[in-house]
């Protein structure tokens, strides 16, 4: 009999969505590259995040605002902790 897959409305499988980490925590961000050449938004995305220079790493609550933000910049970020 074949698996059937359950998929919610961003297309994530919920396999993938159990592979997650619990919210409610706090997630470690590090910025990767420049923001110099980049759109507005995603400078303010930065700014908001409270990323300012290279390598800087900054804490921040583990919930769906933050993980929004970053998943607006995959290109610049990086989450170190979850």
């Amino acid at each position: 009999m074949p698996e059937t897959r359950t998929v919610n409305a961003a297309g994530a499988s919920a396999a993938r969505m159990r592979e997650a980490p619990a919210r409610g925590g706090t997630i470690v961000i590090q910025q990767v590259k420049s923001g110099i050449c980049c759109n507005y938004r995603h400078k303010m995305t930065l700014k908001s995040l409270g990323l300012q220079r290279m390598n800087q790493k900054v804490v921040r609550p583990d919930n769906p605002a933050i993980r929004g933000m970053v998943a607006a910049i995959p290109h610049l970020v990086r989450i170190l902790e979850g």
